[in-house]
């Protein structure tokens, strides 16, 4: 990469007091003049794409271009390019670093991935981190740290950036046990379940909590994000908003002119 970026646009779905953001605002710092910060005042973790529409969006100023929404990662892309830096979009928005790894069938409910595809639909490139891990006591933000800035100037200038985002899984080891960037593709596969518990309040009325149940150990295709990081290397997936299954067109053709036809 040549010149820094004039301006580039963080957030992420943990909220903006998590730990992940600092670690993107070091790697912002060494790729761009001008970083502005815009997230979720709280975790929205499994929010996907959603915007509010039914409840008013209020944003607080933290500090000097800091600010907090209260929504989701989605409304915090489009409170920054459509009222914060309207006159003068971001050249980049950075969603993460995610605390644990968005791969497979997960990418669809991340709200670290909505982030980044809401920066699509604004018109400015945008590319996703997430740190995975294995022991939540020792998570290895300085893997993503050391390969994220260095990752990023290579994909700014990827073809058809501004229809695709990146989505970049780091592996749960330290930088010096990294054993490469590759693609990859989205696995499929890992939710074999949701399960609900329903508990109690002080009032004596129900409440219930949803919770995802994941298994990764037969997803064993290779070159997909889970394989990747089972590799010990980094994972790097052009995402798009279009989700298109083109493989089954013909037949998909053929049957509905049967039904046209009768």
């Amino acid at each position: 990469m040549g010149r820094p970026l004039k301006r580039v646009l963080l957030t992420n779905d943990d909220g903006v007091s998590a730990p992940g953001l600092q670690v993107l605002e070091r790697i912002a710092a060494t790729l761009a003049d001008e970083v502005w910060i815009v997230a979720p005042e709280r975790d929205q973790s499994g929010t996907a794409h959603s915007i509010t529409l039914h409840e008013p969006i209020r944003l607080n100023q933290l500090g000097e271009r800091r600010y907090a929404v209260d929504g989701t990662p989605s409304d915090a892309v489009i409170m920054a390019c459509k009222h914060l830096l309207r006159d003068d979009l971001p050249e980049l928005v950075l969603s993460g670093v995610n605390r644990g790894a968005n791969v497979a069938d997960s990418v669809a409910y991340s709200g670290t991935l909505g982030a980044a595809t809401t920066a699509l639909i604004m018109g400015v490139p945008a590319i996703a981190l997430s740190q995975s891990f294995t022991d939540p006591g020792e998570i290895h933000w300085e893997t993503a740290t050391d390969f994220g800035p260095r990752i990023i100037r290579t994909l700014l200038d990827a073809p058809d950036r501004h229809h695709v985002c990146f989505s970049i899984n780091f592996p749960p080891v330290a930088p010096e046990q990294v054993t490469g960037v590759r693609p990859a593709t989205q696995g499929r596969g890992s939710i074999r379940g949701v399960d609900l518990e329903q508990r109690t309040d002080t009032r004596g009325l129900p409440y219930f909590w949803f919770r995802f149940r994941h298994d990764y150990r037969d997803l064993r295709q290779p070159g997909t994000d889970v394989d990747v990081l089972r590799q010990g290397a980094v994972a790097v997936s052009p995402l798009r908003l279009e989700r298109d299954h083109t493989a089954i067109w013909d037949a998909l053709s053929q049957r509905l002119e049967s039904v046209h036809g009768r």
